[in-house]
């Protein structure tokens, strides 16, 4: 997932987890040979990428050995399969995966400074503990409170302050 903090993210993201899939978001800010390295490691075969971020990817796509797909989130999918398009043809009844809470439920990629990012596996559990015990009892979220996170979506604490911790008790969040 190369993709920037619209509603897009979270349906990629929670819609891989729900289909068994292990999404990875990755920075927004890397270089194209940076996007080669890490798609490569994590053997990507599904590439969900902005529009706005297509340019930076769009001389890789081609020579990564496991990437068999490329969806693009925004207006103009050039030539790439149309993330609104792809959901439109989904039906609306779905089964959620049979996963564990020990299983990997995502990768995050480390920022790489001693050396290329390293991926890091984090659990099904891992979601629902940080809220539990960070975003309710140490942050005190609550329903009516609505956030705006400075960290992005692919940042651990991003994606926690933005999606899971007001997600976990019906909060709003305002993505940027």
């Amino acid at each position: 997932m190369i993709m920037l903090d619209t509603v897009d993210f979270p349906i990629v993201f929670l819609g891989a987890i729900r289909a068994g899939v292990v999404p990875v978001p990755l920075n927004t800010l890397l270089t194209a040979e940076q996007y080669a390295y890490i798609l490569g490691d994590c053997r990507a075969r599904v590439l969900f990428v902005s529009e706005a971020l297509l340019p930076v990817v769009k001389d890789i796509v081609a020579r990564m050995p496991d990437l068999a797909h490329v969806v693009v989130s925004g207006k103009d999918a050039h030539g790439h399969a149309k993330l609104s398009d792809e959901i439109a043809r989904e039906s609306d009844v779905f089964a959620t995966a049979p996963t564990h809470a020990d299983e990997p439920a995502f990768w995050l990629y480390s920022s790489g400074s001693t050396g290329m990012p390293k991926g890091v596996r984090h659990l099904h559990s891992n979601l629902a503990a940080t809220a539990e015990t960070y975003a309710k009892q140490v942050l005190g979220i609550r329903e009516d409170d609505v956030g705006l996170s400075a960290a992005k979506l692919f940042f651990a604490y991003g994606l926690g302050n933005a999606l899971t911790f007001p997600m976990s008790v019906g909060a709003t969040t305002v993505l940027n």
